[in-house]
């Protein structure tokens, strides 16, 4: 029975990774790369094991009763990182904001680039409502992170909080300086809230 829900789940994957790449449009710039701290491998491969484990309730209904009968790895970045992300991609945006939070300042934005990593996937999809409030979670705890500040910025022009959007875009320009279609799309974004 556990077999057949690992096939039927490895081939939900590639079903969705295939059409991710069929739904993007031929002039969406390609992701540039970025750098996000390293973990020690020690710490990030428990709890990378654990998040594994535990991603697919990772959801709104599943979530809390997950995390209650399988509490991730303790004392460390990467436990927290992954335990917020679970909470975010299950849209306890709040509640993963206060798992990082408890952590120590130097610690903060180590662990929101485990949840950057793992919401970015979301954030390329075009799931505006859900990947909007996770990106500026993101960026207010590395507040330079230029993907973060984009994706943010780009779900909240699409869902008409003009406010923020102009605010984290601004910000994306100010630390992404390369030319391509990331930049062209947030000065269009842009140009139309001028407008």
């Amino acid at each position: 029975m556990l077999t057949r829900i690992y096939l039927v789940g490895i081939a939900y994957i590639g079903l969705a990774a295939f059409a991710i790449s069929r739904a993007r449009p031929s002039n969406q710039p390609m992701e540039p790369h970025h750098a996000t701290p390293p973990l020690p491998a020690e710490a990030g491969g428990d709890a990378r094991s654990w998040f594994a484990s535990i991603k697919p309730f990772c959801n709104a209904v599943e979530v809390e009763t997950a995390l209650r009968q399988n509490r991730p790895p303790t004392g460390g970045v990467a436990g927290a990182g992954y335990e917020a992300a679970c909470l975010a991609l299950a849209g306890r945006v709040e509640q993963a904001r206060k798992v990082i939070g408890a952590l120590a300042s130097d610690q903060r934005s180590r662990a929101a680039g485990i949840v950057f990593e793992v919401a970015h996937p979301v954030a390329d999809a075009g799931d505006d409502k859900s990947a909007g409030p996770i990106m500026a979670m993101v960026v207010d705890f590395w507040p330079n992170h230029y993907m973060a500040l984009y994706h943010a910025g780009a779900s909240e022009f699409a869902l008409g909080d003009r406010a923020r959007a102009r605010a984290h875009l601004e910000a994306f320009l100010v630390n992404y300086s390369v030319e391509d279609g990331w930049r062209s799309n947030a000065r269009r974004f842009l140009d139309e809230m001028g407008r």
